[in-house]
């Protein structure tokens, strides 16, 4: 049974993969095609994790947990690369000339949306 659970968990992270190639591949912009490989990345990193702890905690007969230790590292890394990635790439267009994605605006205190109007007061 444990076989199963990780040849599932397995191929699952191979799709995973997959995926985040295809996005890499059909995603137009160097900032759109940061997010497809990133997301499959970490979602395929959890299944092998989890398929790789089941099969040590078969095999062994024992819980086995440090395998946590691998996903620990790469929960942390990934995030931190790409924001790395993301702004050498903003520097290097911003030195080139390159037309860049708009900034983000910053949301109003309040939380309401700035162009809504007011409703109307009851009558």
């Amino acid at each position: 049974m444990s076989e199963a659970i990780v040849a599932v968990l397995l191929v699952a992270s191979g799709l995973l993969a997959l995926t985040g190639a295809l996005g890499l591949v059909r995603l137009p912009d160097y900032f759109l095609r940061m997010h497809a490989p990133s997301l499959a990345y970490t979602l395929g990193s959890w299944a092998v994790t989890l398929a790789s702890i089941v099969h040590f905690t078969a095999h062994d007969s024992t819980l086995s947990l440090h395998v946590w230790l691998v996903i620990i590292v790469l929960s942390i890394t990934a995030p931190v690369t790409t924001v790395l990635l993301a702004r050498a790439a903003l520097f290097r267009g911003r030195q080139a000339g390159e037309p860049l994605p708009a900034p983000l605006e910053a949301a109003p205190a309040d939380g309401a949306d700035k162009d809504a109007k007011a409703p109307a007061p009851p009558a």
